[in-house]
C-alpha cells in the first residue's frame, strides 16, 4: 500500500469512527453507500478499528466500544445522553395517553422522560418495573386528587434500575395495560429491540404480552446497535417514536415493519 493510499485509509477510518460514535452504531451497507467503497473495504476498516478497541463488531456492522453489547450502562451514565432528542420523543409519546388509562412504563432514561410528561395527565394507573419512574410519579403526585396510581412490579434491581426476574414477570402477566412504552439498548431491522440484560429482556416480553398497544421510544443513536437479547421484533411494535436525526433510509426501513412511525422534532 502506498503512502497516499494509507492516508486515505486513515481518513476513511476516522470518518467511520466518528459516524459510529455519533449514532451508536453503523451497518456495513450504509457505510459502503456513504463512503463509496466496497463491502470488503468497509469490513477491513471495521476490523482495524476493532483491533484497536475503538469499536465492537456485531452482525452486519459495528457499535461504539464504550457501549459493548454485552454490558449494561447504569441509569446515571445514560441520563445525560441525547437529552433534547429524548425530551422531544417523550413529549410526542405522552400525547398518545388519555386521562384514566392504564399505562405500562419499562425501565430506562427515555421512558423516564415520558413519565415526566405524564405527571400532567390525570387519573392514570401506571405499572412500571422502573424504580426511578415509580419514585418520580409517587413524589409528583403527593396531595393531588388526580395523581397517578403507581404499581411497582417488584423483582431484582439491575444497573439500569429495572426490577426484573420471576416476581416481576408474574406480576406483569397478571395485569393489562392500554398502552406500553418501552426503550431499548439497540434497534435493528433484523434483531428488533434488544438489551444486554437477559432478565430484563424476559420482563419486557411479559410487558408486551400484557399490553393492548406497544410504543417503542428510541432515539436515532440506538439504530443498528445490537444488544445480547432480543425482546421484540419490529412487527410487534404498533408505534415507534424517534427523533428528527434518524436518516430517511432508516425511517423507511422502520415504516416497512412498524405500524406507525412518529418523528418528534425538538422545540
Amino acid at each position: 500500500m502506498t503512502d497516499s493510499a494509507q492516508l486515505l485509509a486513515q481518513q476513511r477510518r476516522t470518518l467511520i469512527l466518528a459516524w459510529i460514535r455519533q449514532r451508536g452504531g453503523a451497518r456495513v451497507n450504509e457505510l459502503t453507500r456513504e463512503l463509496g467503497v466496497s463491502d470488503m473495504t468497509v469490513r477491513r476498516d471495521l476490523d482495524a478499528l476493532a483491533r484497536r478497541g475503538l469499536v465492537d463488531k456485531v452482525h452486519g456492522g459495528a457499535v461504539r466500544a464504550d457501549e459493548p453489547s454485552s454490558r449494561e450502562p447504569g441509569f446515571e451514565a445514560k441520563s445525560s445522553w441525547q437529552l433534547s432528542a429524548k425530551d422531544a420523543i417523550a413529549r410526542a409519546a405522552a400525547a398518545l395517553v388519555q386521562p384514566g388509562m392504564a399505562v405500562g412504563l419499562g425501565a430506562g432514561t427515555t421512558t423516564y422522560a415520558v413519565a415526566q410528561h405524564l405527571t400532567e395527565v390525570e387519573g392514570l394507573t401506571v405499572v412500571t418495573n422502573s424504580v426511578r419512574i415509580a419514585e418520580l410519579l409517587e413524589q409528583s403526585g403527593r396531595g393531588g386528587p388526580g395523581a397517578a396510581t403507581v404499581l411497582r412490579t417488584g423483582g431484582v434491581r439491575t444497573p439500569s434500575d429495572a426490577l426484573v426476574g420471576p416476581l416481576a414477570d408474574q406480576a406483569i402477566r397478571s395485569l393489562h395495560v392500554n398502552v406500553l412504552f418501552l426503550g431499548c439498548h439497540g434497534i435493528a431491522v433484523e434483531a428488533g429491540l434488544t438489551t444486554p440484560n437477559l432478565a430484563e429482556a424476559e420482563t419486557n416480553r411479559a410487558f408486551i404480552g400484557s399490553a393492548h398497544r406497544v410504543v417503542a421510544v428510541v432515539d436515532h443513536t440506538k439504530w443498528d446497535a445490537v444488544g445480547l437479547a432480543t425482546f421484540a421484533t419490529l412487527d410487534e411494535i404498533e408505534v415507534l417514536v424517534t427523533d428528527g436525526e434518524l436518516s430517511p433510509e432508516r425511517r423507511a426501513a422502520a415504516a416497512e415493519r412498524v405500524g406507525r412511525v412518529i418523528v418528534a422534532e425538538g422545540s
